[in-house]
């Protein structure tokens, strides 16, 4: 049997997430069902992530073990069998060692926040009613850089071994009536990317700055943050592995 990576994009808005659960739909258990179907065999696959209820994915890797007599068609195949909220960009054959989340060496998301009431793109931003200081929200998100353990952002009882990581890039920018935050890491904690939106958010609406931020950080308590915002408005848009990985 050999080893592929397949990348994939999806509307989050249908799931419960993307991990199998017992009491909802799942994106993983949607490709495991189509792969089956497709392999004639039951076939299980392994995410990059676990991305959360309501959560979008531009690009989503994952791997599973199976003999591909066509690949080049392969991803045609599986997407006239999937539901229309979830897209196979191609499937490619990696090592046979090759993992989908621990060769992952960094993780891209975004959030996306809107001052205009739109209802053609209500379902992807999160509609707030007045601006935002977006220069202490980046003095903020620069805090971020100082520390590794972010338990304060932390989904409580999960288990991870560690509640370190490493945060690449942190930033905010403006493009017209939207707010756009964009944070890379080598890894994200369960909930931590919408419990860091909403903590800046405070500093946005003026409730909170650089020494509260490192006080949250340092606290290690999940209490002491701010709430997390709504899934829907969230994407994860991109996943770095090292090329010694593919064939």
């Amino acid at each position: 049997m050999n080893r592929y990576f397949i990348y994939l994009a999806y509307n989050g808005t249908d799931y419960n997430g993307w991990q199998i659960q017992p009491n909802g739909k799942s994106i993983q258990e949607t490709l495991q069902n189509a792969l089956s179907t497709l392999l004639r065999t039951p076939t299980e696959i392994v995410g990059a992530g676990r991305t959360d209820a309501g959560v979008h994915a531009r690009l989503m890797a994952a791997h599973f073990d199976a003999e591909i007599s066509n690949l080049d068609e392969f991803s045609d195949r599986m997407n006239r069998i999937l539901p229309k909220n979830i897209a196979i960009f191609r499937t490619i054959r990696v090592k046979p060692d090759a993992h989908a989340r621990f060769d992952a060496t960094a993780r891209l998301y975004r959030y996306y926040i809107t001052t205009e009431k739109d209802p053609f793109l209500y379902p992807f931003k999160h509609k707030i009613h007045h601006d935002l200081d977006m220069d202490m929200m980046n003095r903020c998100a620069n805090i971020l850089f100082e520390y590794k353990d972010f338990t304060s952002f932390s989904k409580l009882h999960t288990d991870v071994k560690t509640n370190d990581c490493e945060i690449m890039h942190a930033q905010w920018e403006r493009q017209g009536n939207d707010y756009i935050f964009t944070i890379q890491a080598n890894r994200f904690l369960r909930n931590m990317v919408r419990a860091i939106v909403g903590t800046l958010l405070e500093a946005g609406r003026g409730k909170l700055d650089e020494q509260g931020m490192r006080r949250i950080i340092e606290a290690k308590n999940r209490s002491t943050a701010g709430h997390s915002v709504p899934g829907n408005a969230l994407f994860l848009e991109d996943i770095e592995y090292k090329e010694d990985i593919f064939l």
